[in-house]
């Protein structure tokens, strides 16, 4: 039996102190997690959080890897593939990557979800999403387990807590992690993979004859890197600088190794291109025309919008889309990623102590080789922001999908934290006391927009304007199930109306007599994306002005264009919002004055 001097001294300096002080710190994290949630809470902003999610419901009531969410674009590549295809029948999703829907539906199928947003409930948030949220945060709480465990292999038990802290103290991460996007998931591959990385460094330095060890190593860090590639299609480039790292950094068995990471990377993606090609005839789907986006050939959102991107004989032909166009892309976008994003894309200043420590030589080869490699990583994924950059990133700035340099954070943090250490190691202060107040004064600082966060709040949830999800549920709780609707915010209508519903074609005209000859469209459904624009600008001789001329019609004159097969609106929130039908179905849950015919 251990005596009580032991269990005091256990506590005190042994496993005991290392127990208490992980204790303290998870509570501490799920405080912080509960706090935040109830001050700054905020549901989804981003389109592409609520495509996923309802992609995940989908996978979650059985109903496979299809979306509600009809793009345009996604519709006639199925069609080309498969004429006997219908637009109404359960849609294959085309644009988006599997991993993070099909681990999002895992949660949902034992998370007792409840899609019901009630707008009679004293707080605003939806109550699906917050799931989501925590989801996430559990997701950043291996994070950032991972995040200590790198840190205290490459360097110390100082570097693994200060870093550690320091990322579970920065308000960037902590939006994202309500913000229903892949990237926390993203986060426990890319800290996942840091790992492997440093493990086959280790055994490569400890027995560099052990061949069949170091090819188990690069192996799963291919599997690990194609799991990245099917989470984002983007991500697929971080095989590059993975391979080149493999094949130079470990003498002759560089070749070996980097074939091996390659071919294991290959094998994880085959059976999801392959799925692909046989419904669009390309390896990535549609996730491919991302690229396209925001390009003079198809500005903003209007590749995914087009009933034919495959037009012989116009200029809006995929087809046509040149490497000129793409540099011109990248030309438009990189210098705002090096001016802007890369000084403020980990969220605090911990970026610049970590860009210093590039200059400083580590004898550690595990320290310098993963360095290195990082930088390596940063390049590519700053080309891909660049490359990748959607019109929803222009939507919602910093938070969304296309911030990959972000995904960089933890191991920006683990070596941002070591240059940290030693410049204050070089300061002279007076004892043990003055180096940790030091230590909290940094920690405090860089945390400052967090503390304030937690401390003022950010008042209502709602992502208003165009979302209230209240209000889009009763709407689409007027369709049936098998009707289908239009709208500028199909992604939000079929997240919370859940119902089919069509992404405003291009042109507006052609394409709506089109996918009413297929289907009837039974309800159209607009919002201040379309409506509340530059009336001449942007609406009437903007990039769709048949669109533009509806609009205008709709909200200036206050009547449904003549010969429009729906002729009966909903003047509740106009001009923000209209609601057309092809009957009163609001007639039995709404005041009819609110209606016009």
């Amino acid at each position: 039996m251990p005596t009580i001097q032991e269990w005091i001294h256990s506590l005190e300096e042994g496993a005991g102190a290392r127990v208490v002080r992980w204790v303290v710190f998870i509570m501490g994290l799920i405080a912080l997690a509960t706090i935040y949630n109830v001050r700054a809470f905020k549901n989804f902003e981003h389109p592409s959080a609520m495509d996923t999610a309802q992609i995940a419901r989908n996978l979650s009531r059985g109903d496979g890897f299809t979306t509600q969410f009809i793009r345009p674009a996604d519709l006639h590549f199925l069609q080309a593939r498969n004429e006997q295809f219908q637009l109404g029948e359960p849609q294959p999703d085309l644009a988006n990557a599997p991993a993070y829907p099909f681990v999002l539906s895992l949660w949902m199928r034992i998370g007792g979800f409840d899609y019901a947003a009630d707008p009679d409930a004293p707080s605003l948030t939806n109550r699906a999403e917050l799931k989501i949220a925590c989801f996430n945060q559990f997701l950043f709480f291996i994070v950032l387990g991972l995040t200590w465990s790198l840190a205290r292999r490459l360097f110390d038990n100082y570097v693994a807590w200060i870093s550690t802290i320091l990322l579970a103290g920065t308000d960037l991460m902590w939006r994202f992690t309500q913000s229903g996007l892949s990237t926390c998931w993203i986060l426990v591959l890319v800290t996942a993979l840091a790992h492997v990385l440093v493990s086959e460094i280790r055994a490569f330095d400890e027995d560099p004859d052990r061949v069949s060890r170091l090819v188990l190593w690069s192996v799963l860090a291919g599997v690990l890197t194609g799991l990245l590639g099917l989470s984002r299609y983007a991500l697929c480039g971080l095989a590059i600088p993975l391979v080149v790292f493999l094949s130079f950094a470990f003498q002759n068995r560089g070749f070996m190794m980097g074939l091996s990471a390659l071919l294991s990377f290959i094998l994880v993606l085959a059976p999801w291109m392959t799925r692909n090609y046989e419904l669009s005839g390309m390896a990535f789907g549609t996730g491919g025309l991302f690229v396209m986006e925001n390009t003079d050939r198809f500005p903003e959102d209007k590749v995914f919008r087009l009933m034919n991107p495959e037009q012989l004989n116009s200029p809006h032909d995929i087809g046509k889309v040149g490497i000129d166009e793409y540099w011109t892309k990248l030309d438009a976008n990189l210098p705002e990623i090096v001016q802007n994003t890369l000084p403020t894309f980990a969220g605090n200043w911990i970026l610049a102590l970590f860009l210093v420590g590039l200059l400083v030589p580590f004898r550690n080869s595990a320290i310098a080789r993963l360095r290195w490699l990082t930088l390596g990583a940063m390049v590519i994924l700053g080309l891909a922001q660049a490359l990748v950059r959607t019109h929803f990133a222009k939507l919602v700035p910093l938070v969304n999908e296309a911030n990959y340099l972000i995904l960089l954070s933890p191991l920006v943090f683990v070596y941002g934290t070591a240059m940290l250490s030693s410049l204050l190691d070089r300061l002279e202060f007076s004892g043990p006391f003055a180096h940790r107040l030091a230590t909290v004064g940094v920690v405090i600082v860089l945390s400052l927009p967090l503390i304030s966060k937690v401390v003022n709040g950010t008042g209502s949830p709602l992502a208003y304007p165009p979302y209230v999800p209240s209000v889009i549920q009763e709407r689409g709780q007027w369709l049936d199930e098998g009707e289908l609707a239009m709208s500028d915010a199909p992604w939000a209508f079929a997240w919370y109306g859940d119902r089919r519903t069509v992404w405003l074609p291009s042109p507006f005209a052609e394409g709506f007599v089109e996918m009413h000859a297929q289907k009837p469209v039974n309800a159209v459904y607009l919002t201040s994306i379309s409506l509340d624009r530059r009336l001449v600008t942007d609406m009437i001789t903007g990039q769709n002005p048949m669109l533009g001329r509806f609009a205008a019609e709709a909200v200036v004159k206050e009547e449904i264009p003549t010969g429009f097969p729906l002729r009966h609106a909903l003047a509740e929130g106009f001009p923000y919002q209209l609601f057309l039908t092809d009957s009163p179905r609001w007639l039995s849950s709404t005041n009819p004055a609110n209606a016009s015919p």
